[in-house]
């Protein structure tokens, strides 16, 4: 018999480890989020006392021990992802991780082969999905609206470069920002990739040179399919989050815009201007965050497949590394020759 509810643990208390713990504690009925962890124990008892969650603690492991606990949420740094979600799997909890699951392959492959063995779920946070734009352009694919797709162009820009301690441990901009586009392309096109190409340089913050990373960023995608995906990323663009799709096919097209904060269009005699779009992802994206955990939420109570499974956390970094090494040899890459 289906359960009614799912008791969590969530661990890391960051920028979107309390996006989800909101979410699961005061929007998402059938959740009960039982317990909180976080490297920095303030961070953890902070989350827990604002959302009057019962238990929070500085070390994870008390979540996966604790018997009640039928699901995790990793919201921890990338490079402690791989790690707790085989341990979160060999003490038989669901998990739902945010991305990457880690930043290498090898990593990677010894998570999923544990989620396997021990037969649970594990859903990756590719919350793009769930948002509505991007929803109605693949609906536009699966019903034949534009007819077959042809070209496949993705624009994702931030306000901003984040600091530079963050860029150390993140991957850089192909496995940290790019990554969401990587997923979206497969997920829009649904195909897999057979080449990409990249051309990428330093155009705002010459401190990304001593990290090895750039921050302006084209990337060509040839899907097995045949279509063709341009996807041009920004770590800097001054009028805000710049989150823009569009697709031509055979017999029509389909573009999505930025989501502004009014529908205002202010017409005078010297211009006709609105406000800029929402300045980042937790104001553009906060709706996609919630639902991607109603419906882990529901696949666990009801033992469904999960929308966004292990492979599909994989296919993006496999992408990434590729358009890392196609930047560093100058030449198209096929995603076989990862490993």
């Amino acid at each position: 018999m289906p359960l009614d509810t799912l008791n969590i643990g969530l661990i890391g208390t960051g920028r979107i480890g309390s996006i989800h713990a909101e979410h699961l504690s005061r929007r998402i009925p059938k959740a009960n989020l039982l317990m909180v962890a976080d490297a920095n124990e303030n961070s953890a008892r902070e989350c827990a006392q604002r959302l009057a969650i019962s238990q929070a603690t500085q070390d994870y492991h008390a979540i996966l021990e604790n018997p009640e606990i039928q699901a995790v949420v990793i919201c921890s740094p990338t490079a402690t992802h791989s790690h707790i979600i085989q341990e979160a799997a060999k003490a038989g909890k669901h998990i739902f991780c945010e991305k990457p699951i880690a930043l290498n392959l090898h990593s990677i492959d010894e998570a999923i082969a544990t989620v396997k063995e021990n037969d649970v779920k594990l859903q990756i946070g590719f919350n793009r999905r769930f948002d509505s734009n991007f929803r109605r352009v693949r609906q536009a694919i699966e019903q034949q609206e534009i007819g077959i797709p042809h070209i496949l162009n993705i624009t994702s820009r931030d306000p901003g470069l984040p600091p530079l301690d963050y860029l150390r441990t993140s991957g850089g901009l192909f496995l940290d920002m790019m990554i969401h586009d990587f997923d979206m392309a497969r997920f829009l096109i649904d195909s897999e990739v057979e080449e990409v190409f990249t051309m990428a340089g330093i155009m705002h913050d010459p401190a990304l040179e001593e990290l090895g990373d750039v921050d302006t960023a084209v990337v060509m995608l040839r899907f097995a399919n045949g279509v063709i995906a341009t996807i041009n990323n920004s770590r800097y663009a001054a009028y805000g989050y710049d989150q823009r799709v569009e697709l031509l096919g055979s017999s029509g097209a389909i573009s999505i815009d930025n989501n502004y904060p009014n529908a205002a269009v202010i017409s005078d005699a010297h211009s006709v201007r609105r406000d800029l779009p929402l300045h980042f992802f937790l104001e553009r994206y906060n709706e996609s965050f919630l639902r991607e955990m109603e419906v882990f939420i529901e696949a666990v109570l009801l033992d469904q497949p999960v929308p966004v499974d292990e492979q599909d956390g994989r296919a993006p970094v496999v992408m990434a590394l590729a358009a890392r090494r196609s930047l560093d040899e100058r030449r198209p890459i096929r995603p076989g020759e990862m490993r």
